[in-house]
């Protein structure tokens, strides 16, 4: 599958057809908060990690990894769970988004470039 990196609004039937091809019912995602943009499409969340830091410069402490369930809505959309968010140096000493405001910042993003 490959990594894309999402910088303009997508839709869900978009993320459907991607989730169809690999896990089925999620995609895959990580966000940086800072450049508001996010990778989606890998099959590790270290590796779209990767790609958005060698292509766009993002930094480790603004990329935060998410699920995203495009056919569920409101809050159980977004599943804040990746290895990549553990980050002991930031406070965050498990796979969860522990940080409320952290967790705000990747839903306005993710909100942001995926329209219903």
């Amino acid at each position: 599958m490959v990594i894309e990196i999402i910088r303009e609004p997508i839709g869900r039937d978009a993320l459907r057809q991607i989730a169809r091809k690999q896990f089925f019912d999620f995609v895959k995602a990580v966000v940086d908060t800072e450049q508001k943009i996010m990778a989606i499409g890998g099959e590790l969340h270290a590796d779209e990690e990767v790609l958005l830091s060698e292509e766009t410069g993002s930094k480790r402490e603004n990329t935060w990894g998410v699920n995203l369930y495009p056919d569920k809505t409101g809050d159980d959309w977004i599943e804040f769970n990746s290895m990549v968010n553990i980050k002991p140096h930031l406070g965050n000493r498990s796979r969860d988004v522990e940080n409320p405001e952290i967790r705000e910042k990747i839903r306005a993003v993710v909100n942001q470039l995926v329209r219903d």
